[in-house]
């Protein structure tokens, strides 16, 4: 097949758009580089029409009532899911790892929740604390500065609390809890779990001219046409095509390979166009791979060469290795305080406007690592049909289920309101036999060699979701409510999410000192190609009780300036 070559050299070529290569696109332009951004899917704008689903209501749904076939409804911005058509991937041993994938320009920065948590000065220590997995080659110090200016940059709100391991930072007024969050807060305090006001990338005052404020519609993750919430796309790349640098995009572009020349260094990358399905390549001084910790390494896998044989960078045979992700355990009660409630227009954010923090020692606990507790509830939209079960609240008063008509109608609005959820997302421990490899025998639609998955969550894991479940319960009774189904038996793993439903995988291409024992430098520059740098959450040596999105800004933005100055001083 003939392979045509682009003719430009750019300073970089950016592979994925959304949070570290968004980041490093708008570093790298700043500094008046010329860059190509290399995105799997097309094009996206969530203030063009053709690509709004904000205050869209459920009826607009082109499937009007037959089931979703998208993993969080027909109006989710992400565009893809767990399962693409003619994009598989495969599992070894019988084991499960399932990998959600968003490919549009921003990538996943358009359907997540916007919780954006620092890590902690203990996150990058953890092995002198408990003795498991490994310490970052940096420490917080190090990525705080890096923080402070994706905070102000970005926009976060938030209050100062002055917890040890939650850091503050500089934040936008919090909205202000809404009754359900009230119950939640008398609930958890009575079990003496401290609640705070969230932390969330959506603007509650206004930062700049380009972005408007939030509107309290609840549909963040609908993507937001006045640019309120954080997306890779509206917040950084956008910006950056305005700056003193060059930014040309390259949409519906599946990325095979990073080329390399006679001595190992890169040359650009080779990918696919996936309208005309021929293969192009384009030439930079330098490589970003962005493209999510699995796909990068997948590239890097797929990139072998004579003075590569075993992958890109792979020379440790560490690449895929240490894959890891958040863990999940959820609970629903019903809360009968909250039945018959006057009906208005609840205004809130796109999410929760309070959390619970890790509050205790691990030491005095059978599980090494902790969580946090996210809640959701209120008088949203309701979704496609009426987003609950009145039947399921009548068998509590010993009322007859089933109905249609007005007795439905009453049922409904007698209920509407009264349900809330518990949502533990937690650490686990990075383990080299979770891992991701190329499948010796499978390719996707476009000819490139698919990823194999092996991943198993261990007991740490199986008893930290066992004490959420614990955790759950005593909350729902200090509010004077009703679990919605049974606590999750051992058996089940105590309702322990399948790894990577939690879409927070990191580990991939950890970060290190030794070129023996990790896979990029503490600047994310491969230690085999010193013109390769990995900006997104693959480097990660572990995952903290926080989501790592806020992390993975921080250390693009230090992994860009470092390699800014880098071409400066031509070391590359």
């Amino acid at each position: 097949m003939q392979i045509k070559e682009q003719p430009t050299v750019y300073d970089a070529v950016i592979v994925g758009s959304g949070a570290g290569g968004g980041m490093a696109t708008k570093v790298l332009a700043d500094a008046g580089l010329k860059v190509a951004v290399v995105e799997a899917g097309p094009f996206f704008d969530p203030a063009l029409e053709e690509h709004r689903t904000q205050m869209k209501w459920p009826y607009e749904s082109p499937r009007r009532g037959a089931a979703t076939v998208r993993p969080f409804g027909d109006f989710d911005a992400a565009w893809g899911g767990w399962e693409i058509e003619g994009q598989p991937y495969t599992h070894k041993d019988g084991t499960r790892f399932n990998w959600f994938r968003s490919q549009m320009l921003g990538g996943r920065t358009n359907h997540w929740g916007r919780i954006s948590l620092r890590f902690g000065p203990r996150d990058f220590k953890h092995k002198d604390i408990d003795g498991l997995g490994e310490n970052w080659p940096i420490g917080y110090e190090d990525v705080k500065p890096y923080y402070d200016k994706v905070d102000k940059l970005i926009g976060v709100f938030g209050s100062k609390e002055n917890l040890p391991n939650e850091p503050d930072g500089f934040f936008l007024p919090p909205p202000k809890p809404r009754l359900h969050e009230l119950y939640y807060i008398k609930g958890a305090r009575k079990a003496g779990i401290p609640v705070i006001p969230s932390r969330m990338s959506m603007l509650t005052k206004k930062i700049n001219a380009e972005r408007g404020v939030c509107f309290y519609c609840g549909q963040c993750s609908r993507a937001c046409q006045v640019y309120a919430d954080f997306s890779a796309g509206t917040c950084l790349i956008f910006p950056a095509q305005k700056g003193k640098g060059q930014v040309d995009l390259y949409v519906n572009s599946m990325v095979r390979e990073v080329t390399t020349d006679e001595e190992g260094r890169a040359t650009g990358v080779s990918y696919i166009n996936r309208e005309d399905r021929k293969e192009y390549q384009l030439k930079g001084r330098v490589v970003v791979l962005a493209a999510s910790a699995c796909s990068t390494a997948r590239i890097l896998l797929n990139s072998k060469s004579k003075q590569h044989p075993n992958g890109l960078g792979n020379g440790s045979d560490l690449v895929g290795k240490y894959l890891h992700d958040s863990t999940g355990s959820s609970m629903a009660a019903f809360i009968p305080d909250l039945m018959n409630r006057e009906i208005y227009n609840e205004d809130g954010v796109g999410g929760m406007h309070v959390y619970s923090p890790w509050w205790l020692d691990n030491k005095s606990l059978d599980f090494p690592r902790g969580y946090h507790i996210e809640v959701w509830g209120g008088m949203g939209m309701p979704n496609y049909g009426f987003g609950f079960n009145p039947n399921e609240f009548n068998k509590f008063f010993g009322l007859k289920t089933g109905g249609y008509g007005e007795q439905l109608r009453k049922d409904v609005r007698k209920y509407y309101g009264s349900v809330m959820g518990f949502g533990g997302r937690g650490e686990s421990i990075a383990q080299k036999d979770n891992y991701c490899e190329i499948d010796p025998t499978t390719v996707d639609e476009f000819g490139i060699p698919v990823l194999r998955f092996h991943y198993k969550w261990t007991d740490y894991e199986r008893k930290q979701a066992r004490h959420m479940q614990t955790t759950f319960q005593e909350i729902i009774h200090n509010m004077g409510g009703e679990p919605l189904w049974p606590v999750p038996s051992g058996e089940k793993d105590f309702g322990l999410e399948p790894p990577g439903n939690i879409i927070h995988e990191v580990g991939t291409t950890r970060m290190g000192d030794d070129p023996k024992t990790s896979v990029t430098n503490r600047y994310q520059q491969l230690h085999e190609a010193d013109n390769v740098f990995i900006t997104d959450a693959g480097p990660f040596v572990s995952q903290a009780d926080k989501n790592c999105t806020w992390t993975i800004l921080a250390l693009s933005w230090r992994a860009s300036e470092y390699l800014v100055d880098q071409l400066k001083q031509q070391n590359i």
